[in-house]
């Protein structure tokens, strides 16, 4: 078994394989050369200085897992059962892609000093002493990362402008009403937001926006977005999506025999929302891996189909989110959105298809369970946030 990426899906294919019984050999490829981390401590106690690392607490040599780190990927030969890296081909009997996803740069910006990405643990290692020194900063983008790195900068003490394209913040993530109350919380940290704002260029000590505008920069982080980590896999009969991704099918099979896909890099087919997924968070690089294993295993049918799930910490408030609103046709108010707690639920044909919670975990856990059993829910009782979630649903 080769797996290719060392990131939380990669290692935990690897763990559920041994776990599930496996006991041939197992090679785990990454191509950064650190002990397989976390990321999501990056944006916050390592980036802050509060953690060294973030080290996954998994020991490779007592599972008999092989780690082969500091090796790039750079092609699959399907015919001939071969991962050619860096250090020469590697052969397999399965391989199982999980390679991750990318941050996507900021076009003119690629090699310009004091311009940053917060993805690796490097990128976290560069970034702590611009935050010890107090630096003024620019976040571009206002979506998950750019929040989570703006609240670690004001922690810090640093000064911080958001600068982003759309209208509000997570203007790819949420509609605009339910994003519309997160405005409010940049300004309570003392971070300016300024929406509207395109990028014209980077110059030393500031940022150029497209109306002409600068806006003092010692340093620029990028948070607009990340792809999936594939282009290696361009030519290799491998189909990719849209998107880039790898598409996979509900038992997270590529089209081409012995190849698996899992984590940020590969879609799905979701029988429980009738559409395809891409997701990027933790949990589903921590699910997918048990799906993958089973199946390459044969030891069950195993089809992958979870409500997605992530949690994102900042200016002090936790949010959660569980499922995918798209293709809700109702939504529903929990608590005032201008409130320290509050959530937001999505129903189609009155049952709970996803759920947005604010400062409120006992909603996020009772609605995800309901989401998973498919029950219809009263909306009037769905509203009163005195209700306990799971005490409106329409069912007796």
């Amino acid at each position: 078994m080769v797996v290719v990426g060392a990131g939380m899906a990669g290692v935990q294919t690897a763990v559920a394989l041994r776990e599930q019984g496996f006991t041939g050999a197992v090679t785990l490829i990454g191509a950064e050369p650190h002990q397989p981390y976390d990321r999501p401590p990056l944006s916050k106690a390592v980036l802050l200085g509060k953690a060294e690392g973030s080290a996954f607490e998994v020991d490779f040599d007592a599972l008999g897992i092989e780690l082969a780190l500091g090796r790039e990927a750079l092609a699959v030969r399907p015919a001939d059962h071969e991962l050619d890296t860096e250090a020469g081909p590697v052969p397999y009997d399965v391989l199982v892609l999980a390679t991750g996803a990318e941050p996507i740069t900021l076009p003119g910006t690629e090699g310009v000093p004091g311009v940053h990405l917060l993805r690796t643990l490097d990128d976290a290692d560069r970034l702590r002493p611009v935050l010890a020194r107090q630096h003024d900063i620019v976040v571009v983008g206002a979506g998950w990362i750019g929040a989570e790195f703006a609240t670690a900068a004001r922690e810090a003490g640093c000064a911080v402008t958001v600068v982003e394209a759309a209208d509000r913040p997570l203007a790819g993530a949420l509609p605009a009403e339910v994003a519309a109350p997160m405005t409010a919380w940049y300004a309570d940290s003392g971070a300016e937001l300024r929406t509207h704002a395109r990028v014209a260029r980077v110059e030393p000590g500031a940022v150029v926006l497209d109306d002409g505008s600068r806006v003092p920069a010692g340093a620029v982080v990028v948070g607009i977005g990340a792809r999936p980590a594939t282009a290696w896999l361009t030519g290799s009969g491998i189909e990719l999506g849209a998107h880039g991704e790898v598409v996979a099918d509900d038992r997270l099979r590529t089209g081409v025999p012995d190849v698996y896909a899992v984590g940020d890099c590969a879609s799905f087919p979701s029988g429980r929302y009738g559409e395809r997924l891409l997701v990027h968070h933790w949990d589903n690089a921590l699910q997918g891996p048990r799906t993958v294993a089973a199946n390459i295993l044969g030891e069950s049918d195993a089809v992958y189909d979870p409500v997605p799930y992530f949690w994102s910490e900042q200016f002090g408030r936790f949010v959660q989110y569980a499922g995918h609103h798209a293709v809700a046709d109702r939504m529903v108010w929990r608590g005032d959105p201008a409130g320290p707690a509050w959530t937001v639920c999505w129903l189609r044909e009155d049952r709970l298809v996803a759920l947005l919670a604010v400062g409120r975990p006992r909603d996020l856990a009772q609605g995800r369970r309901l989401i998973e059993a498919g029950r219809p829910m009263d909306p009037e009782a769905l509203a009163d946030p005195a209700r306990p979630l799971k005490g409106a649903t329409a069912e007796p």
